[in-house]
């Protein structure tokens, strides 16, 4: 059995972080014991990347002024700002500042 690395970068999502607060509470109270919590944000890690390459299939289209930007890491970083999201219904949305970070999709092998 091979172990495959995932990127954490969605434990810091909404959803990410409720379930670290959980794990959290349910190893102060004595229910579940630290390694077990690992190995639940290690599934989560797999499985929250692998379905949303295979469920998430909208598009947005953005424009805006590139601020800064470097590459670490395998791990791509921009900062943009003043930024214009098209989404596919055409509704437009607006944004002071945004993060981007992308991270190869290919796994450790793959061509």
């Amino acid at each position: 059995m091979t172990t495959q690395a995932y990127y954490e970068l969605y434990r810091g999502s909404s959803i990410g972080l409720s379930l670290t607060d959980t794990l959290d509470d349910l190893i102060n109270e004595g229910r579940i014991e630290p390694q077990l919590a690992m190995k639940i944000l290690s599934n989560f890690d797999r499985v929250i990347t692998e379905v949303l390459a295979e469920k998430v299939k909208a598009r947005l289209t953005f424009k805006g002024h590139l601020d800064t930007y470097r590459f670490c890491d395998e791990v791509w970083t921009f900062l943009i700002r003043d930024v214009t999201f098209k989404l596919d219904n055409q509704t437009t949305v607006q944004a002071e500042k945004v993060k981007i970070v992308s991270c190869n999709s290919k796994r450790p092998g793959e061509a």
